[in-house]
């Protein structure tokens, strides 16, 4: 899992292989993030995930609890349709998806371009 720090803020990454936040994968990601949440916020990059269940849901519900004990904020990014389309279901896409995050098929595109 790759971790970029700022003074503040720390943007997560999920590991390569991880594809999927699904039961069995999700407390591997909340015992990584949860530590961070107590120094600074977080967002975290859902690039990779195409896939997320309950217990996926679960874990950015309690990682967003934990921020908000702390004192802090937590907000996914990169989030692909399908993974975007749970979140609103459950009425979290606004609560969760940082306003500033673009879906994840456009995320791939930025990194592709010439900075200038």
């Amino acid at each position: 899992m790759n971790t970029a720090l700022c003074q503040d803020e720390a943007l997560v990454v999920a590991p390569d292989e991880m594809t999927e936040l699904v039961r069995g994968d999700e407390q591997c990601l909340v015992q990584r993030v949860a530590p961070l949440l107590r120094e600074r916020d977080v967002i975290l990059d859902l690039n990779r995930i195409e896939r997320i269940d309950a217990a996926g849901i679960a874990a950015l519900i309690a990682l967003y609890s934990t921020a908000r004990t702390h004192g802090r904020t937590f907000s996914v990014k990169c989030v692909s349709p399908r993974v975007s389309e749970m979140l609103a279901l459950v009425r979290l896409d606004d609560v969760l998806i940082s306003h500033n995050a673009v879906f994840a098929s456009q995320c791939e595109a930025a990194f592709e371009r010439p900075a200038a």
